[in-house]
């Protein structure tokens, strides 16, 4: 019988790449169109005013504008230049 194990596969050799999840783009931050907000799986934070939402709950930004979370920091808008000025 052997006493060491033969050439074959580990059973450890593996490992997942990381997903890179969580918020990109903080409070008072400007954005383009396209850019992303927040990737996440499920709706952990919602989508408000000028913000969409891609297949996999990926939330970015559909206007030229400025970052503002709220309802306890878990929806995002992205309010557009001219309004962020007045504010």
């Amino acid at each position: 019988m052997a006493h060491k194990k033969g050439q074959g596969s580990s059973s450890n050799g593996r490992d997942s790449n990381p997903q890179y999840r969580g918020v990109k783009k903080f409070g008072g931050q400007i954005v383009i169109p396209g850019d992303i907000l927040i990737r996440q799986v499920g709706n952990k934070w919602h989508g408000g005013k000028n913000v969409g939402q891609g297949s996999d709950f990926t939330l970015y930004s559909l206007i030229e504008g400025t970052v503002r979370f709220d309802r306890g920091g878990r929806r995002i808008n992205v309010d557009s230049v001219a309004v962020a000025a007045e504010v």
